[in-house]
């Protein structure tokens, strides 16, 4: 993925952005991101965090187009972008759930409910 060229003063971040929650043991390590959009999560993440939410005003065109894509406006196009819509998809969708008997789930129906037709005198 070749980083493509940011304009002068977008995504100015003031520390790296790290995601305890999601992935415990660092964001490169959690094989769900190349090299490249690890670096590009870590250094501007704290940036795309809250240009995403609204809790800052873009500065840039950049930041501008970055929202955009935020909102679903438009696609992503630059691999910040990507990087972000990526890492927000793996964060912000359901986390799949594994069994050793499958992926379905069974229901109860009212035939499996247990009947008060039983007297049973636990006294």
């Amino acid at each position: 993925m070749a980083i493509t060229e940011l304009s002068t003063g977008s995504f100015n971040a003031t520390r790296r952005f790290y995601d305890d929650k999601n992935y415990p043991r660092g964001i490169g390590r959690s094989g769900d991101f190349t090299f490249a959009e690890t670096e590009i999560i870590e250094q501007f993440g704290v940036v795309f965090q809250e240009l995403s939410a609204g809790t800052r005003a873009p500065a840039t065109v950049d930041e501008e187009q970055f929202v955009k894509v935020c909102k679903g406006e438009v696609q992503a196009a630059s691999d910040y972008e990507k990087a972000w819509v990526k890492y927000q998809n793996k964060t912000l969708s359901p986390k799949q759930f594994h069994t050793v008997f499958g992926r379905s789930k069974t229901q109860v129906s009212e035939d499996d409910t247990p009947s008060d037709d039983l007297d049973l005198d636990l006294d």
